[in-house]
């Protein structure tokens, strides 16, 4: 069996955003998304980062129920391992976004630096404007300054998984946001 396919050596931890929480939340951020947009949000294109905001954005756009689009964006920024390597963009933009209003939807803002890069590629690839939606955001200095508009949850800077977010792809079917930690171990990683 390849190494890669093998689980991390990480366990759920305590609970840092329940499913409940986010399912009060939901709706809220899909009204402050309308009012954004002065109520017209026909036409809008949602954008989920893939694949850590696939269950985030499924929720969310239910809770919207103005006429929208769905273009999915592929950016990675981890590998195997819990220390982010910097955005890349997978197959590009979208095609269609060009004199769209586009939201981006993401899992977390830690560094920031994949939500600015993804912002700057989708306005240059000629959306009408481009706001961007987290379901997380560390309090992190970085992260609490980079631009994002509308944010679920402010989180402790841990390494969390669950309701999309993973670790080399584990952990994305927990219904809570969790933090993890080394199997047998009571502290949860910081990053």
């Amino acid at each position: 069996m390849n190494e890669k396919n093998l689980e991390p050596n990480l366990e759920p931890g305590e609970v840092v955003v329940t499913h409940e929480a986010i399912a009060r939340r939901l709706p809220v951020l899909a009204a402050e998304i309308a009012a954004s947009l002065g109520g017209n949000v026909d036409g809008l294109v949602i954008m989920p980062v893939l694949t850590g905001a696939l269950v985030f954005a499924a929720d969310l756009i239910r809770c919207i129920p103005n006429r929208l689009r769905i273009d999915l964006i592929t950016a990675r920024s981890y590998g195997a391992g819990t220390q982010s390597q910097g955005p890349k963009l997978e197959g590009g933009v979208p095609q269609g976004v060009k004199g769209r209003h586009v939201l981006i939807v993401d899992d977390i803002i830690d560094s920031g630096r994949t939500i600015a890069f993804l912002r700057k590629n989708v306005q240059d690839s000629g959306a009408l404007s481009v706001r961007t939606c987290v379901l997380l955001r560390k309090q992190l200095p970085e992260a609490l300054a980079t631009p994002c508009e509308f944010v679920g949850f402010e989180v402790p800077d841990l390494f969390v998984a669950g309701y999309g977010l993973d670790c080399d792809g584990w952990f994305r079917n927990l219904p809570d946001v969790v933090a993890l930690r080394p199997r047998g171990e009571t502290k949860n990683i910081v990053r």
